[in-house]
């Protein structure tokens, strides 16, 4: 037999996995296998099984589901069984180590990573792979909530992080760049302040020919590090930041990148770059980009304008920007960029004390720090002024909501004497309301500055973009690709990412980047709120209120706080009625229904299913096709349903 962990626990007996039993007695099996062979008592499983609302019975339940798990694991037994052993101490359950996942996962693992030490990849892949194939979901799943599960919960956890950045050295290396960045993306979304995660994910982005993005992850990174922990990114990883900035060769070698390796022993990447990939077309922000351009336009003529441009993440606010600076530069204006209040050039690392110093960072572009200016030391404000009259300039302050307070009082004060000065100072932002620049954008209000809402791109954009890639699709195949899509620039690109068969249809895959997204958002959200989604997604895209607080067991009112968690969480949208905000209905959109769903077991599903048909069923204005589309879907967890509106015929035909 073997004994599997790494998701919900399960045992093989050959290739048939035996049943276990109910929720309880499965929990009482993952106790025992924790244990490793050392015996728990009676007390300590009744504790752990049942840590709040002890029933009286919990003692002789608990010999009960021995008695059945006995049955279970050694049911050819002549007297005693050998398996789950009762002593003085307690119960023991004997298993031999090379029966259990966990020592496969990690011999395997230990397997692949001598093999790419030895530079044999074939069998370093074949090795990774198996080792990450033995994994079927959470470790320990049944006992995600219980406190005797969390170090080893914890443990396995880091283990398989580690193994997923071995296999993405393993990916690079063997020159499979598209899935190393996939892998790549998935460990930094499950632990953001990981720096080797980061470390590979520009390596794999940079072996992709795309270096740009690669330098974006690590400013990304530098400032979540910053605003979280007040610390600047490792000596390695800047030299990795600085090494993909020169194409430096001497830097980036060929020296295999693996866990734990120096982050600036970097594979030799210039030969990926040399051809990089076709970019995705522009469209979609015509009258944007028109405005934008006539401000570059008007402030050439010496008077400073503002523009804010505000949109949720991924709604295209970075690609906007990058087209009107690729425009500046080519007019001759200075382009400086900050993120977040950070200045975008130079590589010293986090000084959050001194916004002004920021700004002129970016102003002036000479690698020199500009703290160590003694006239900007004496009179900053003025240092700054200066800088924005001598040329044209454009000034990109992007995440406006995320920088410091310091960092709006210096805009605000710029706002307020700057009146003479070539400049477009363009602020990107993705919420509005953030009280953090409700000031600065009052103020700019009473400036007459030019604000822009990115919408979602329209199924004509879609269609557009499409042509401009030399793709023949026909407007059905667009208005299919922007639904999925939502109209968001960035699931979109995702999307497009993929062969053409596995956008959308009955073969629709959901891309890496947004399958994680989306686990990120789902996780975020509490258990009744999940739960409530796995239910929305069996029913379809149209969310039936009444239905899901019923399948709950909830008061509707209880239930719509959970609905409003997932909305504000962006993983259910609200479709007002045209003409008005006030009525409308919830929907669950495609991708984020397609990754509830995938999150669940079949049985789970059936489940889901036939608590839904059996709650149809007393209704009497139930479509028949839904309730039998229903049944079908529970499979043998069907229930014996009579509908309530008798309709057979269209019940059979279903």
């Amino acid at each position: 037999m073997r004994f599997g962990v790494l998701g919900p626990v399960e045992v093989l007996h050959g290739n048939v996995a035996l049943d276990l039993g109910p929720r309880q007695r499965r929990l009482l099996l993952v106790r025992l296998l924790l244990e490793d062979g050392r015996p728990v008592s009676q007390h300590t499983l009744c504790r752990d099984l049942w840590p709040t609302d002890r029933p009286a019975g919990a003692a002789s339940s608990v010999r009960a589901h021995i008695s059945r798990l006995r049955a279970v694991l050694d049911p050819v037994r002549q007297g005693r069984s050998t398996t789950l052993v009762s002593g003085p101490a307690g119960y023991t359950l004997k298993v031999p180590a090379e029966a259990r996942d966990t020592t496969v996962f990690e011999a395997s693992v230990s397997k692949a990573r001598e093999a790419l030490r030895g530079r044999q990849l074939p069998t370093a892949r074949q090795e990774i792979d198996a080792a990450l194939g033995l994994w079927r979901g959470e470790a320990l799943a049944e006992a995600a909530e219980h406190a005797f599960a969390i170090r080893e919960r914890t443990r396995l956890d880091g283990a398989l992080q580690d193994a997923k950045e071995l296999q993405t050295s393993i990916l690079v290396q063997q020159g499979e760049t598209e899935p190393a960045i996939a892998v790549a993306e998935g460990l930094v979304l499950k632990a953001p302040l990981r720096e080797t995660s980061w470390a590979l994910l520009m390596r794999a982005l940079y072996a992709a020919g795309r270096p740009v993005e690669a330098l974006r992850r690590y400013e990304r990174f530098r400032d979540m590090l910053a605003s979280e922990l007040g610390l600047d990114p490792s000596p390695q990883l800047r030299d990795l930041h600085t090494a993909v900035l020169r194409h430096d060769t001497a830097v980036l070698g060929t020296a295999a990148a693996q866990p734990g390796a120096s982050l600036a022993a970097v594979p030799d990447f210039t030969a990926a770059c040399a051809h990089p990939g076709p970019g995705t077309p522009f469209v979609g922000r015509r009258g944007e980009s028109a405005q934008l351009a006539a401000l570059l336009s008007a402030a050439a003529a010496g008077r400073p304008w503002w523009a804010v441009v505000n949109g949720e993440q991924g709604s295209g606010k970075t690609r906007l920007v990058e087209e009107l600076s690729a425009r500046a530069a080519a007019a001759g204006f200075t382009v400086a960029r900050t993120r977040a209040g950070q200045a975008l050039s130079g590589n010293r690392g986090i000084s959050r004390t001194c916004p002004t110093v920021q700004l002129l960072d970016a102003l002036r572009q000479d690698g020199k720090d500009s703290a160590e200016d003694e006239v900007a030391q004496k009179d900053p404000l003025g240092t700054v002024v200066h800088e924005l009259t001598q040329a044209p300039t454009l000034v990109v302050v992007d995440d406006l909501d995320q920088a410091p307070q310091g960092f709006h009082r210096l805009l605000r004060r710029l706002a307020q004497v700057l009146r003479e000065a070539p400049v477009v100072f363009l602020c990107t932002l993705r919420n509005p309301d953030a009280p953090v620049s409700s000031m600065l954008l009052a103020d700019l209000a009473l400036l007459d500055a030019t604000w822009l809402t990115l919408e979602p791109l329209t199924a004509e954009d879609v269609a557009e973009l499409l042509a401009a890639r030399g793709e023949d699709a026909s407007a059905q195949e667009a208005a299919a690709l922007h639904r999925r899509a939502e109209g968001h620039p960035f699931t979109l690109a995702e999307l497009l990412a993929l062969p053409p068969d596995r956008r959308t249809g009955p073969e629709a895959q959901v891309p890496a980047a947004v399958r994680n997204i989306l686990h990120a958002r789902l996780l975020e959200l509490p258990d009744q709120a999940r739960t409530m989604l796995t239910y929305a997604a069996a029913d379809g895209e149209w969310l039936d209120v009444s239905l899901l607080a019923a399948a709950q067991d909830l008061p509707p009112d209880e239930l719509l706080p959970l609905i409003d968690a997932a909305v504000t969480s962006r993983v259910l949208v609200w479709d007002a009625d045209p003409g008005t905000t006030a009525t409308g209905r919830y929907r669950l959109p495609e991708l984020p229904r397609d990754v509830v769903l995938t999150t669940q077991t079949p049985s789970s599903r059936q489940l889901r299913h036939a608590t839904l048909a059996r709650e149809l069923a007393t209704r009497p204005d139930t479509d028949p096709a839904r309730l039998a589309r229903h049944l079908r879907a529970a499979g043998p967890m069907a229930p014996a349903v009579t509908p309530a509106r008798s309709d057979r015929s269209a019940l059979g035909q279903g």
